[in-house]
């Protein structure tokens, strides 16, 4: 190199900084950079990339371990070519020394570049080996570290070559072949890089491909495509999906929230909290704690805001990304302007266009995987934190958070948590593209700008205005929604009760009158948010026209934000509204732990005979006023006490004292051990018999049989079809009452504890089970012989053989002592047993009694010898042919077209097309304005103006105004058609749901039909008109860019035919896969509400067992499953936006490639409509597709809503032909003839050939041991089952052939479960308000219920709880005596109706039913033999027939079935 080069390339490293020489780079045909930019900055730009990384990339590894690689060949590769690398750039380095040697002397460039470079391919180096033992399978840091460096090189490889064609024989050959030996490197390191590692040790099954695939494949979600292909080729199903990543499952997720919650609350009591000594101190500080609640929002930051921030970076690429294209199409337009400019140029920007626009649908679509993820952990963490509260609120506060309101806080606030997590980046990215666009339309237009400008500021208080009103209406919103589905929760638990009275329409009139309430609120809110849209839209009519494609592109990109905004706003708002009730009900007060002492042998010492409980002053807070029990008394382990006493006299709520349940105000209870518990009305869950019976304890075989003999199930499990792996339907609906109270009792005797507290669990079967059951099971010699056993009873045949009765009046216990002592005592207890069996009589039985065991359990021991366990789950074979509840199925293939037509038609047809019109009348518009802006940009200017201007001005102003009315016609026209269509849905919906038999609801878990009245139809409601505006405008505008850039450069008709094909494909490709996905995850969510449900049923329960935990993870396994349905569904959709995207941008490739080719013959003003719209196309493709997608996953909702008007229906309510006169039945004659009956086709039948006339007027009993068809027989009578032969005849009249209602209106029944819904008194009486309340209160006094009415605050109006829990079951059994006596009519039938209450209230209803129903027919099916022994006439049924039937007196001498169980209850 000669002196003069030498300087020249000095002075060129010297001006290297400032760039290059133009001359040699721009304005030439053929660009190259100077020598001295591609030594220093080409070189430098990798290194100081992998530099500026490491630092954070290095923290993060070693936060972040995920298991150790062991080494692979490709490891060793890429290790081996980064020492080989680096040796070549230290080979380069020592050149230059030994040059220096030589005396040539080279800039120290040639010192300093190969030491850096060397220096960074050691970095690498270690990276590679630091991220193998870190267990990173594939790095994107170092992907793109190759890349650039590739890039780089490429730049300087075709640098040299054309050096080396120039100069020829005076090149470096030294150099030379380093650099290319360093090329071939890097090249192969890219590509290596490509390739994922083998997954670290210690991996799961099925494990999420997302975790080992490579950097590349994960950026463009190229790790689905597996699923997609199968999901392709056939519907798929749950075995396909895989197990969810470690970081997405409850497990974790709860964890963490659960975790920071209770910090969170526990800083904020500290702090508010003084030291308070005193007891009453504490309670007066109380309430002034409730300032400072603990916040939610920051519980919730905590948990998820660390992985939630990466999606900022990724938004604030993008969003700086998005101006790329307006500015690069501003130097295009340039291009086409300046006829002299190099054709490379325009190839250039063609490339860069391309590339931004890939870059940012990567950048993009990382953005959104993180919002989604995000949102996904979310909800299953908002699932979890309810679900965990709800096991411990105490129960005043269950009060106030009724079922259906929790059933929402997991539905439907939990799905606005995560709706809000992917719009929540636009509160600061919107403003953000605001203030970067106005800075480059100023740039642009100059001051015209503010004009537009200014509109937009006066919009803002218009629209935050609007928010705050948005924000009351979606509390009235949520409200009435919860209302709706805690009535419907109550309608689905109470059916059969509602089917028996007739009572359908009046309860179908409450729903609707909640439902019209719930409209109106969104009628309101989308009146506002229709305003809202038209101001927004209008202004674009303030544009000023100057030569303005760039500023067309930049008010598009303008447009987005400011329309998304008002959305984010409202999302922001719900959530806000939902934030706050989650918080409330997390707050809410728990159960003190320590209400019950579980304690040790610490007290054997403290109190002498071993005491089991304390118990002092424990109050009791229910609802109807405060109930103070001022009790003391202990008990000895291994005893067997009774608790007697009145109904609603609190000896359920002693129970719940001692269970820790109650709200204690003084005095301790302490239980030594641990507690089982059998509730007063049995909690079964929906699972095999053998599942609730074991419930979650180790199965042992010997124990099972014995416990399922003593409790008298043997007999129950050979009538079940499939033994006892019978699945059971919730709330034990396919059970009697007897065998449920059994099941229950069997699963606390299996548990094996050492205290038993028993609600009266005798009432609800017959005399002989019960005797059994008391004599094998809770009595002196019975399993449990050696526990301490309580046991709450109304049978006094078992009170002789009690170690000690307690007897309880209004709360106290007003005595105590063993049976002779109180016989002695000659007080209220005596007095009760004279009055009742004849008490002497059972004190001389009561030895005898025991000695002799019932013939029943005789018979039962020898069938236990012969059957073996086989036996007792019969042929497995019969297994899966019986599965009673159907679980929610998921439909496959494409929604039918005649679902969308349906919609169609609930909307009414008018207002559809109407509204499709004026869509097309608004893209015609927008169009055909913006073609004329194109003509008027090419108007040739005149002396410094343009003319015609005032011409185009008006018609531009015209055109855009047309568009400004469109728009607000087809808003309005959707927004209001969809609320005629969902309260056109909801009323089927609820009609059908109301139509259907009993059997069906028997199959149906509630939890299915709440999912479609809560998910599917707030779906309808608000989701699909807000998904059909955004696929016709999206629609519309696809196919308006097409023909625009059609229209300029007609050799495009080439490219867009295929490129529609491929989009076409991958879009049909991807439906298939997502459409299954949504379904299969609408189908998982049900049995995580069904779950939900049951648990809150019988949570008093689990916490007696103690089983909180097991169900705790059964719940966060359902979750799980609902979320591996999810979040593929995800992930398909980000995949499909690449890959459409992708197509997009190919698009806005060729309409810039073919402008840069026929430039010369197109005017500038085509060339920027054309590309303008192309860069627009990206954009409305995405959502295009994701509407489609959206639309047919979300009017699935429809379809299952429809799903139900298919299903058979029970007969008509009323029929007008047929239907009986008004004063039918005037005798009250019943009639069976050769009547038959089974519950199900594939059933055997349950009745066989009954055959018996009841005469007017006469009292019927029937009795028959349990599940021996006496509830069927009413069933029959009542046709919640309709015969399968024979006929019912009354007064003449075939039943079968009259309406339901004309038939139940004229029968009353008092059912075995006393069913009272939410409201009043009154309305639980007398739904269809026909009587006066004189009328009303006489049936109260009948009823006996007179007293406790009229001291209650609110009389008649007093609010029952759900489910009637604020009275006690014998009041419940009351209420329901007295609507029958309002009804009073000819045919009373009683169903078991006194299993609940005491002996003395059972005396009065008796007596009560012989005076009231004097002249009509009774049936009575009894347990307690001593109230139907003054009957006309018994009916003995056995195995589904009639065995014996004459008058209780022939019948005893008979010495035949009944004497039997005359004999087990002591009246013989």
């Amino acid at each position: 190199m000669d002196p003069a080069q030498l300087a020249v390339s000095v002075r060129l490293l010297g001006a290297g900084r400032r760039g290059t020489d133009w001359n040699l780079t721009w304005h030439t045909e053929n660009p190259d950079f100077t020598k001295c930019f591609q030594n220093t900055v080409l070189v430098w730009v990798p290194c100081i990339y992998l530099w500026v990384c490491f630092p954070i990339y290095f923290l993060y590894l070693r936060r972040h371990d995920r298991g150790y690689i062991q080494m692979s060949h490709l490891n060793k590769a890429k290790t081996a070519l980064g020492l080989l690398l680096w040796i070549i750039c230290w080979a380069d380095l020592f050149y230059s020394f030994w040059e220096r040697s030589q005396n040539v002397f080279r800039p120290p460039v040639f010192v300093i570049s190969p030491t850096v470079l060397g220096i960074t391919m050691l970095l690498a180096t270690f990276l590679i080996q630091f991220e193998r033992m870190k267990g990173v399978q594939s790095s994107g840091v170092m992907l793109i570290f190759w890349f650039t460096a590739l890039l780089c090189a490429t730049i300087i490889f075709r640098s040299k070559i054309l050096h080396a064609l120039k100069l020829g024989p005076e090149v470096d050959v030294f150099r030379y072949v380093t650099f290319y030996s360093y090329f071939v490197l890097v090249l192969i390191q890219l590509i290596l890089s490509c390739f994922p590692e083998r997954p670290p040790l210690f991996s799961e099954t099925n494990p999420c491909p997302e975790s080992s695939a490579s950097f590349l494949s994960k950026i463009t979600f190229w790790w689905i495509t597996g699923l997609m292909i199968q999901g392709y080729r056939r519907p798929l199903e749950a075995k396909d999906l895989w197990s969810l990543n470690k970081d997405d499952t409850s497990g974790e997720v709860v964890q963490g929230l659960a975790k920071y919650w209770e910090k969170e609350c526990q800083t904020k009591s500290s702090n508010s909290n003084g030291d308070v000594t005193e007891e009453v101190e504490a309670l007066i500080v109380k309430p002034s704690q409730r300032n400072s609640a603990p916040s939610l929002l920051k519980v919730l930051y905590k948990t998820f805001g660390p992985y939630f921030l990466m999606s900022f970076l990724f938004k604030a690429c993008h969003d700086l990304m998005m101006f790329s294209g307006p500015e690069i199409l501003k130097l295009l337009i340039n291009f086409v302007n300046d006829k002299d400019a190099p054709n490379w140029q325009g190839y250039l920007y063609t490339g860069l266009l391309f590339a931004c626009a890939c870059l940012q649908t990567l950048i993009l679509h990382q953005y959104f995987h993180i919002c989604f993820v995000t949102g996904m952990r979310l909800k299953t963490a908002v699932i979890g934190a309810v679900y965990r509260k709800a096991l411990v609120i105490t129960n005043s506060a269950r009060k106030t958070s009724t079922v259906g309101e929790i059933v929402n806080l997991m539905s439907v606030d939990a799905q606005r948590f995560m709706d809000l997590t992917t719009y929540i980046n636009m509160i600061w990215s919107a403003p953000l593209q605001v203030i970067l666009a106005l800075y480059l339309l100023w740039q642009n237009l100059g001051p015209s700008v503010l004009a537009g400008v200014a509109v937009m500021i006066l919009l803002v208080p218009v629209n935050a205005v609007m928010a705050m009103k948005t924000k009351t209406y979606q509390v009235a919103h949520m409200k009435s929604k919860d209302n709706r589905i805690k009535l419907m929760n109550e309608i689905l638990n109470g059916i059969k009760v509602l089917k028996l009275y007739a009572w359908e329409l009046a309860f179908k009139e409450k729903v609707l009158g909640i439902r019209q309430e719930e409209l109106k609120v969104l009628k309101k809110s989308v009146a506002l948010s229709t305003f809202a849209v038209y101001v927004l839209v209008d202004k674009n009519n303030v544009l000023d026209a100057q030569k303005a494609f760039v500023s067309l592109a930049l008010f598009n990109i303008l447009r987005f934000p400011l329309n998304i905004l008002p959305m984010v706003i409202s999302s922001m708002v719900q959530a806000s509204v939902s934030l706050e009730r989650l918080r409330l009900f997390l707050s809410h007060e728990e159960l003190d732990p320590d209400m019950g002492i579980w304690c040790f042998s610490v007290f054997d010492t403290v109190i002498k005979c071993s005491p089991l409980f304390v118990c002092a002053i424990v109050s009791s807070k229910a609802e109807l006023g405060v109930i103070y029990f001022s009790i003391n008394f202990t008990v000895p382990e291994g005893s067997l006490i009774a608790i007697v006493g009145q109904v609603g006299c609190g000896k359920s709520s002693l129970l719940s004292a001692l269970l820790g349940e109650m709200d204690k105000r003084e005095g301790y209870v302490a239980v030594k051990g641990s507690v089982a518990y059998v509730p007063q009305q049995a909690w079964i869950q929906n699972a095999a018999l053998k599942d609730n019976i074991i419930f979650g304890r180790e199965m042992k075989e010997s124990q099972y049989k014995r416990v399922i003999e003593a409790c008298a199930l043997l007999p129950d499990i050979e009538i079940l079809p499939s033994g006892d792996r019978t699945e059971i339907g919730e709330k034990g609906v396919n059970l009697s009452g007897g065998q449920k109270q059994r099941v229950s009792l069997a699963r606390a005797v299996y548990c094996n504890t050492d205290v038993y507290l028993f609600d009266d669990p005798l009432s609800a079967v017959d005399a002989h089970v019960g005797k059994h059951i008391f004599d094998k099971v809770i009595g002196p010699k019975g399993i449990l012989k050696n526990k301490t056993r309580i046991l709450v009873t109304h049978g006094v045949s078992y009170l002789p053989l009690m170690d000690r009765i307690i007897v309880m009046t209004d709360g106290k216990i007003s005595e105590m002592g063993s049976y002779q002592e109180l016989l002695k005592q000659d007080g209220a207890f005596a007095e009760f047993l004279r009055t009742y069996a004849n008490a002497d009589q059972d004190v001389e039985n009561g030895g005898k009694q025991l000695s002799n065991s019932s013939t029943y359990s005789g018979e039962t021991r020898k069938s236990l010898n012969q059957t073996s366990t086989t036996e007792l789950q019969k042929a497995p074979a019969e297994k899966n042919a019986w599965k009673l509840t159907e679980a929610d199925t998921a439909k496959t293939g494409r929604v039918k077209a005649i679902v969308y037509w349906e919609y169609m038609k609930s909307i009414g047809l008018l207002i559809s097309f109407l509204s499709i019109f004026l869509f097309m009348c608004n893209h015609i518009a927008a169009l055909a304005s913006n073609y004329w802006l194109s003509l008027w940009t090419d108007d040739p200017v005149i002396n410094g103006t343009q003319q015609h201007t005032h011409v185009r001005l008006g018609v531009y102003g015209a055109l855009g105004m047309s568009q400004g009315i469109a728009v607000f016609g087809y808003s309005m026209a959707v927004s209001i058609g969809g609320i005629f269509a969902s309260r056109h849905l909801h009323i089927d919906l609820l009609h059908n749901v109301l139509r259907s038999p009993m059997s069906f609801f028997e199959r149906t878990p509630s939890g299915n039909l709440v999912n479609r009245f809560s998910k599917e139809i707030d779906t309808i409601d608000s989701v699909i008109p807000q998904i059909i505006k955004m696929f016709m405008g999206s629609l519309f505008n696809v196919i308006g860019a097409c023909i625009i850039i059609l229209l300029a450069t007609p050799i495009a008709a080439i490219v867009i035919p295929p490129l529609g094909l491929v989009y076409f494909f991958v879009q049909r490709f991807y439906v298939a896969t997502s459409r299954q996905l949504k379904r299969l995850e609408s189908v998982s969510r049900s049995p995580v509400y069904s779950h939900f449900n049951e648990t809150l049923l019988g949570v008093s329960v689990i916490r007696a067992f103690e089983e909180q935990t097991r169900f705790k993870l059964q719940s966060d396994l359902k979750v799980d499953e609902n979320q591996k349905a999810y979040f593929p569904s995800i992930v398909a959709n980000r995949w499909l936006a690449v890959r459409l995207e992708c197509v997009g941008n190919c698009i806005v490739l060729f309409a810039a490639l073919f402008a840069v080719i026929a430039r010369h013959s197109l005017s500038p003003g085509l060339v920027g409509l054309s590309v303008s719209y192309s860069l627009q196309v990206t954009t409305y493709l995405n959502w295009l597709v994701r509407m489609t997608s959206e639309l047919e996953t979300n009017i699935v909702a429809v379809e299952r809503v429809q799903e139900y008007s298919e299903m058979e229906k029970e007969a008509p309510w009323c029929i007008e032909q047929t239907a009986p006169p008004n004063s039918w039945p005037h005798e009250g004659q019943v009639e069976f003839r050769g009547y038959g009956l089974r519950y199900r086709e594939d059933l055997d039948l349950v009745l066989k050939n009954i055959n018996v006339t009841i005469k007017g007027g006469e009292k019927v009993g029937i009795v028959g041991r349990t599940g021996a068809g006496k509830s069927s027989l009413t069933l029959g009578l009542f046709r919640i089952n309709e015969s399968a032969e024979g006929e019912i005849i009354i007064d003449g009249v075939n039943v079968a052939k009259i309406g339901l209602h004309d038939l139940r209106f004229k029968i009353t029944i008092i059912p075995q479960d006393p069913v009272l819904f939410s409201g009043s008194l009154r309305m639980n009486l007398d739904p269809f308000d026909k009587y006066s309340d004189e009328e009303i209160w006489t049936s109260l006094e009948l009823a006996h219920l007179k007293n406790f009415v009229s001291s209650l605050p609110d009389k008649l109006n007093h609010e029952c709880s759900e489910g009637g829990e604020n009275l006690s079951v014998g009041q419940r059994q009351l209420v329901c005596l007295a609507r029958a006596l309002l009804r009073k009519s000819k045919i009373l039938v009683l169903d078991e109706a006194t299993a609940a209450v005491d002996l003395e209230t059972d005396d009065l209803i008796q007596s009560t039913i012989r005076t009231q129903f004097e002249d009509c027919t009774v049936l009575t099916i009894a347990h307690r033999l001593n109230t139907i022994m003054d009957y006309e006439r018994v009916i003995v049924l056995d195995k589904g027939e009639i065995v014996e039937c004459d008058s209780p007196a022939n019948l005893l001498q008979k010495k035949g079935i009944f004497y039997s169980m005359a004999k087990d209850s002591g009246l013989v």
